[in-house]
């Protein structure tokens, strides 16, 4: 047993040690650069898969495995870990730290959530809507961090307020009076026109009357039963777990939408642009159109599987408009009124920060909208999203981020020099892992072109050109989405990109028709709280089991598959063209039909 603790204890040493000697044959035995280069590939992509080391860290193996192979030299290899990605990556984290710092972020949390009201099914959406537009800007951690506190103090507020009206009825069932019932020193008439409790004992038993006045009359009930309190608590139980649920997976679904969103997206925008130079269809104003429809729809369907799932399908309630809030909807609108106020009137740094996100999302969509020319016509194959984003993301080091103020005497006073955000600031924010995790792939993907492994793997996978094209993605969507729950997203995608774009070169289909869906499914990482920072940070809050997570997750899963599975196979094919093979990628004969 000694053996076995130390092997457990050492487990993580082990894998290190062991999995390049266990692969060491491979290069030892065929000597080729081929082989070479699927050597680094195993060895990086096992230790993604396990995390036996820091994803950065194994990002950096191909950065001297390769000179050490001689398939790249150190300068070429170099050259692949800063990339136009990079670029974007930091005009982006410049406008969230801005962002996060100033509290923008909560300020339009809060407003949506307003604006749908507090009905449990419609605040389940606002926070699902809110947290989602969030994560399209932030990072899907930094969104599901920010809205969860919000959703933890609506339902702690929903908590005590089960709490005060239980024990109003058990003290009305032992024969004591309340004239009326309040919630945090608020009179619940919303819920009730008039709670009146009249107690009187009969045959020595306690009978407790309800009068409810209303535009029809006096009406009596009696006072719940401990069943019915137990339903009661149980469905605000479900409540609490949709509301938390919602935030995670919602901070994960917005984040498909815009090529900033997720890190998978990004990695995939800067393969497919270096893989197909000559192709400028990949940008921010063509992925925000092929995925909206997408994130909007797995939004709503997860919304209703959840409440399904949790409250079960109670329309009556569920979609109740123009009724009074009941004494439980009236201590969650309390609690996210006094969370606003809290902000106060919005401030000059807030404002800027507003106006410079809405500057760099129009310069995004207008740099090359397709049916007219954009404002990058003006320079001709010199302009690309991170020029926008570091145009943007520089003027939050040099906007300052207090104005002067006017005293009482009508003297201004001028205070130091702080622009809105700092170098420290940023980071803080920035997410170095990320990037250099990225750069690994992107080093491995050109020591695949340069080693002719791509080429290699195109050859052996072009039998898979006789499958129905649909059972191809398809296939590629669920191998995805298995392996980024035990793997992380960026990891999943880095290795799977490599692969899959010689895949539709082997089997003469556009790139595009296989490499978006997985890119897409790469993301759905709904079943465990390792999955994804956003899951566990959710579930660190001690309101879910991990079998409330595998149960909604899976059905999140299926639903996310489902849709992008319709989306590639209808509105997406017009507009890529998807059904033609485009001139810009390389012409590899098959003698193999794609199943169309």
């Amino acid at each position: 047993m000694k053996i076995l603790s130390y092997l457990l204890v050492y487990r993580r040493f082990l894998l290190i040690v062991l999995t390049p000697l266990l692969l060491l044959p491979l290069p030892l035995i065929i000597k080729t650069k081929e082989a070479e280069c699927a050597y680094t590939l195993f060895v990086v992509a096992i230790f993604w898969l396990t995390e036996a080391l820091p994803l950065a860290v194994s990002a950096l193996l191909p950065a001297f495995m390769f000179p050490l192979f001689g398939i790249m030299t150190s300068k070429e290899v170099a050259s692949a870990y800063f990339k136009d990605f990079h670029l974007l990556l930091i005009g982006v984290i410049c406008l969230a730290t801005s962002i996060e710092k100033w509290n923008l972020h909560k300020r339009v949390a809060l407003k949506m959530v307003m604006l749908v009201g507090v009905n449990p099914a419609w605040l389940t959406l606002g926070f699902m809507v809110s947290c989602a537009f969030l994560s399209m800007w932030l990072s899907n951690t930094s969104a599901a961090a920010m809205v969860m506190p919000i959703v933890e103090a609506v339902a702690q507020q929903i908590i005590r307020a089960e709490a005060e009206a239980d024990e109003l009825e058990l003290s009305c069932s032992n024969g004591s009076i309340n004239p009326a019932l309040e919630l945090d020193g608020r009179h619940c008439s919303s819920a009730f026109a008039t709670l009146t409790w009249q107690c009187s004992n009969n045959v020595g038993s306690t009978v407790c009357t309800v009068e409810k006045e209303n535009e029809k009359g006096n009406e009596q009930n009696l006072p719940p039963t401990e069943a019915e309190r137990k339903s009661r608590k149980d469905k605000y139980s479900g409540i609490f777990k949709v509301m938390c649920l919602c935030v995670a997976y919602s901070a994960t679904i917005g984040g498909l939408t815009t090529i900033t969103g997720t890190s998978t997206n990004l990695i995939f925008t800067e393969h497919f642009n270096s893989r197909y130079p000559n192709c400028q269809c990949i940008n921010f104003g063509s992925w925000f159109i092929l995925s909206i429809p997408i994130a909007v729809t797995i939004l709503l369907l997860s919304w209703v599987w959840l409440q399904w799932l949790f409250l079960g399908f109670d329309f009556k309630n569920m979609f109740k408009c123009g009724k009074k809030k009941t004494a439980r909807e009236e201590a969650s609108s309390q609690v996210i009124q006094e969370e606003y106020k809290k902000l106060g009137p919005i401030s000059y740094p807030e404002t800027v920060t507003l106006v410079l996100f809405i500057l760099m999302t129009l310069l995004w969509f207008t740099r090359d909208p397709g049916f007219i020319p954009g404002w990058s016509s003006l320079f001709p194959n010199y302009i690309t999203d991170s020029t926008a984003a570091l145009v943007i993301g520089l003027l939050f080091f040099i906007i300052p981020a207090k104005t002067l103020s006017r005293t009482l005497n009508g003297r201004n006073t001028v205070f130091g020099y702080i622009p809105l955000i700092t170098w420290k600031e940023f980071q803080s924010c920035m997410p170095w892992e990320i990037a250099v995790l990225v750069g690994g792939g992107f080093a491995l993907a050109d020591g695949c072109e340069v080693s002719k492994l791509s080429d290699w793997v195109a050859s052996k996978l072009t039998p898979l050109g006789s499958l129905p094209l649909w059972l191809i993605i398809l296939i590629s969507c669920l191998i995805v989405t298995s392996v980024t729950e035990v793997a992380s997203n960026p990891a999943t995608i880095t290795i799977f990109l490599p692969i899959l774009s010689p895949l539709a070169e082997a089997i003469h289909v556009n790139p595009l028709f296989i490499l978006i869906p997985a890119t897409l499914c790469t993301s759905f990482a709904f079943l465990l709280p390792v999955a994804n920072p956003a899951n566990a940070i959710v579930f660190s809050y001690g309101h879910l089991t991990i079998m409330d997570m595998v149960k909604a997750g899976l059905g999140i899963n299926i639903i996310g598959v489902a849709v992008v599975m319709l989306a590639i196979m209808t509105w997406i094919v017009p507009i890529f063209d998807l059904y033609t093979y485009p001139s810009w990628v390389p012409n590899i004969p098959s003698t193999n039909g794609t199943g169309l």
